[in-house]
Formats: C-alpha cells, structure tokens, sequence
C-alpha cells in the first residue's frame, strides 16, 4: 500500500499563485532580500495565514520556487550528459538554449546561491562526461574540471545577466574555441 497522497487542486492552485506573486514582484524589481510574506500574500491575493499552511518563511517559497526552475532544466542536461551522438558545441548549443528558454526565472533567481550551485553540478557532470568519453589522452596539465565549469559557469551567467543579444549558437562556439583554441 502507498502512503503517497495526491494533492489538493486547491493547494496546488494556491502554491502556484505564491510562486506567480513571487515572480511578478522580482520582475518588477523587488529583491528576494526585502521580500515578506505580507508583500507576497498581498500580490497573490490571499493572505498570510494561507501562506503560511503551504511554506515556512519567503525563503522556503524562493527556494521551492528555484528547485522547481532547477528541475525543469535538469531534465535536458541530464539528456545532454548521455547524448554521445552530439558533439560538444551541439551539446552547448542545447543547453544553452534550454537556459535562454528559462532566461525571465534564472534572472531573477540567479542570487540564490543553491541555484548557481546546481547549475554548477550539471555543467561538471557534463564535462566530467565528455572527458571520460574522450578518445583522446589528455596531458597532465590540462585544465582542471572545476577551473573549467566554474569559467563556463561564468560565461553563461554574464550571457543570460548582459550578453542576450548573442545566440546560444554564438555563445557556444565562442566556449568551444576558449577550449579548442
């Protein structure tokens, strides 16, 4: 017998116009910082007390709302990992277009440091992956796995803070020549 229980619609319905008011407020220039849960509630239009059944405090509810953003990502880049009919820059080319598809949430999202840390995570499994399917011997003094995706990681974030007007096309041939060249 399964002790997993559906949820409520309702609660389903009342989380999901939590997580929209959270979303509505950073794009309007609120700072997950000066969030509350009266500000949160008001935009949501229920009150505190609702907030309060469904999440702890505006940080459980950011970081709900980050998993979430997370999660959705993490599905392609996990395919991405696997993807050995895909070179490297097609494998870049793909995830970067998977991160510009969610550019509105990780903009906003980007100060929440468990965030950046997955995506870290995924970017290193990735290259960890490519390395050990390499046919190639790579010399001692190759760049470390962490120097590389912690650069790449920086490359993306300026991408997806600044760099919009270049294609995710562009933006992975500009990291696979930083590599290659």
């Amino acid at each position: 017998m399964s002790t997993d229980k559906k949820e409520d619609p309702r609660s389903i319905r009342t989380k999901e116009m939590f997580k929209k008011a959270v979303l509505q407020l950073l794009s309007e220039g609120e700072k997950t910082s000066t969030l509350t849960v009266q500000k949160v509630a008001k935009a949501a239009n229920l009150n505190r007390t609702t907030f309060y059944l469904h999440y702890q405090d505006i940080q459980d509810l950011v970081g709900q709302l980050a998993h979430e953003i997370m999660e959705g990502i993490s599905v392609q880049i996990l395919f991405l990992i696997d993807a050995r009919d895909l070179s490297e820059k097609q494998q870049f080319t793909k995830l970067l277009d998977n991160l510009y598809s969610h550019r509105d949430y990780l903009l906003i999202l980007f100060d929440n440091d468990e965030l950046e840390e997955q995506l870290f995570n995924f970017i290193q499994q990735l290259v960890m992956k490519r390395r050990e399917n390499s046919e190639k011997i790579l010399p001692e003094n190759y760049v470390s796995i962490e120097i590389k995706t912690a650069s790449i990681i920086g490359v993306i974030m300026w991408w997806i803070r600044k760099g919009l007007h270049y294609s995710s096309d562009y933006i992975a041939h500009q990291i696979y020549l930083l590599y290659k060249g």
